[in-house]
């Protein structure tokens, strides 16, 4: 079979057993890698009510189909397992080179299974494949982690936990040299079986189709992405180019945990002046270099030190756009060295940066308004705009430290459900799992696509944040972000489409250079298939609909596609999205017109049929699909 090593290691570290299985073409042609993989194999060995941090659950490693080829931004390997953050469906891509180097080793995929009494590393050298004592290692952070296994044993690839997922953070991630797989709680997954880390090289080749054909469509695509308007913007300025933007002109940028659709500092600026978040003003200033992922002809990621201020010599990979919003705007701070500071130590201790920056800003928000105290906070006064007591506070975060550290440890979901009160209304949350940097009450298709997303508030699900800031994409157009008509057929959509990148290995960062067109000649060089575009699309909804039976498994139903309640009753208070919230009429609708594109059940649930349509027919029989 072309295109693919051709098999799937799996790793018992109950047992200390470890065996390759063959990967059939099958389960290739119908899932295609990535989240495909992960979500069949999940569905398939991760019983119901499966203890997320318990031995039956399991951590899947799968690259994209397309990882490894060389063509470019095709770099993303998914993470799936069932998530203690939500309890549901998990899942975390990342642009890594282990999953590169996964393929040379001759491998599709990794199932770890089962859980290890003491702390272990995974090392992966082609064929020889150890589960080695990581007792030196555990408690380290990721950095330091990293550094060490490559004195042990050259250059290997590495991902690794911190701190935080080895105490079992249900917020913690698991760290790719500075490429972060965050959210869900993956890291915990990791802590619970005693992985520190896996290492990974790998020195041999996947056979491909049509060697000839490939060459030419990396030289093609690569000549495209760099002559494409986005690119030089992407590598000048990285993810967060455009958040002034975002800002000034839409209103739609999150701050002081979801008060203001803005940043309060551009009320006080005068002309000419930028925002210190802005990366038009540190970007040029703190840059050391771009960092790139596998094969990226646009790199948008960057290496920054911090050389003024009380954050001198902060070096981190990043700051992102998600970052910029997490550990900056949510909070209040409008200072790029504290960004930083805080980036760095989620990535060294091991938390997801997006939970970790919107779960402090809501102990902020209720220290404000008087359901936390100084004796609750360790005597910090966590004010919005008080970078000195953030730093301090995400540093407790990471350690467990304290009874603030102990609080904000699992996220904003647990924490409000331990301090109880009104605390429930500051959490901006979705299924467990904080939300990203786009405000979702002047956003209408976005506030459905993290409503319904399986894996719980996220913006690359289906990616729709584009589309409704601009109004246009691709063969869509008109779309008016401050309306919720039509939105249930808009993300239906998308999210068929950003399924199959995550099962390919593609970049959503590139979903406006290539579309779907793109790839069946990408399939067809290195497979030797002929699928069509619709084959490719039908890929996707297959997959994404895996993951909303695994929900529904798990009890989940419409109660469960929901919103926060700021983000429903309490409108944008002034600037460009002024007055704009979501109510729950409206939000009711758009539900009912997503259900129905999908082809689910009223309660959300997918119908026999619709699952019989996919060639899903072993998922059509199951108890729980509707049967309407």
């Amino acid at each position: 079979m072309k295109g693919f090593a051709g098999k799937i290691l799996r790793i018992n570290l109950t047992k200390k057993e470890i065996k390759t299985e063959p990967l059939k073409e099958e389960m290739a042609r119908k899932y295609l890698g990535g989240v495909g993989f992960g979500a069949r194999i999940l569905y398939e060995e991760v019983p119901a009510k499966a203890d997320p941090l318990g031995p039956d659950n399991k951590l899947i490693i799968t690259p994209g189909i397309l990882v490894a080829t060389g063509l470019p931004t095709m770099s993303k390997t998914a993470l799936n397992f069932k998530s203690p953050l939500t309890g549901g469906y998990g899942r975390s891509v990342v642009g890594a080179y282990l999953g590169e180097e996964l393929k040379k080793a001759g491998y599709d995929a990794i199932i770890i299974e089962g859980k290890s009494e003491n702390p272990v590393y995974i090392l992966i050298e082609d064929s020889k494949v150890e589960i080695k004592d990581a007792s030196g290692l555990w408690g380290m952070l990721t950095s330091e982690a990293h550094k060490k296994l490559q004195e042990m044993h050259g250059k290997v690839r590495t991902g690794i936990i911190g701190p935080a997922g080895e105490k079992l953070s249900k917020i913690s991630e698991v760290d790719f040299e500075e490429r972060q797989a965050a959210r869900a709680g993956v890291g915990a997954v990791m802590g619970s079986k005693k992985l520190k880390a896996i290492a990974v090289k790998g020195s041999g080749e996947v056979e491909y189709h049509d060697k000839q054909m490939l060459k030419e469509l990396i030289l093609k695509w690569g000549k495209i992405l760099k002559e494409h308007p986005a690119t030089e913007a992407d590598m000048k300025y990285g993810s967060g180019e455009f958040y002034e933007w975002v800002n000034r002109e839409r209103g739609t940028f999150p701050s002081l945990n979801w008060r203001y659709g803005y940043m309060p500092v551009y009320d006080q600026l005068k002309e000419g002046e930028k925002s210190h978040l802005d990366p038009y003003y540190w970007s040029p200033k703190y840059t050391v270099k771009n960092r790139p992922c596998p094969h990226c002809t646009k790199p948008c990621g960057r290496y920054i030190k911090i050389s003024d201020g009380k954050y001198a010599g902060t070096e981190v990979e990043g700051v992102e756009y998600e970052v910029l919003y997490s550990l900056g705007g949510v909070l209040g701070i409008d200072d790029i060295g504290a960004v930083a500071k805080m980036n760095k130590l989620c990535d060294d201790y091991g938390l997801d940066a997006i939970s970790a920056g919107v779960t402090l800003a809501w102990a902020m928000d209720c220290y404000e308004n008087g359901l936390l105290t100084k004796e609750d906070t360790d005597g910090l006064d966590l004010k919005f705009g008080n970078d000195e007591a953030a730093v301090k506070a995400i540093e407790k975060m990471g350690k467990k430290e304290g009874k603030l550290g102990e609080l904000l440890f699992n996220g904003s979901k647990e924490a409000a459900e331990k301090l109880g009160k009104d605390s429930w209304k500051y959490a901006v949350h979705i299924k467990g799992l904080e939300l990203p940097a786009y405000d979702i009450r002047g956003l209408k298709g976005v506030a459905l696509a993290f409503a319904v997303s399986t894996r719980g508030g996220c913006h690359l699900t289906g990616g729709a944040y584009g589309i409704e800031l601009t109004g246009a994409w691709w063969k869509m157009k008109g779309i008016d972000r401050t309306k919720g008509e039509w939105k249930g057929f808009e993300i239906k959509t998308l999210e068929d489409l950003m399924t199959l990148y995550d099962a390919i290995g593609a970049c959503k960062f590139s979903r406006h250079m290539f579309f779907i067109e793109a790839f069946p000649e990408m399939m067809k060089a290195i497979t030797g298939w002929d699928m069509g575009e619709e084959e490719l699309w039908v890929a996707g909804e297959r997959i994404y609909n895996i993951t909303k039976m695994f929900n529904v498994r798990e009890g989940f139903s419409r109660k469960d596609d929901h919103l926060p309640w700021k983000v429903q009753n309490v409108p944008i208070p002034k600037g460009p999205s002024k007055g704009l919230f979501v109510s729950q009429d409206e939000f009711d609708r758009m539900l009912d017109e997503y259900y129905i594109a999908r082809g689910w059940s009223r309660e959300g649930i997918p119908t026999k049929a619709k699952l019989s349509q996919l060639g899903l027919k072993d998922l059509a029989e199951e108890p729980f699909a509707a049967g309407i």
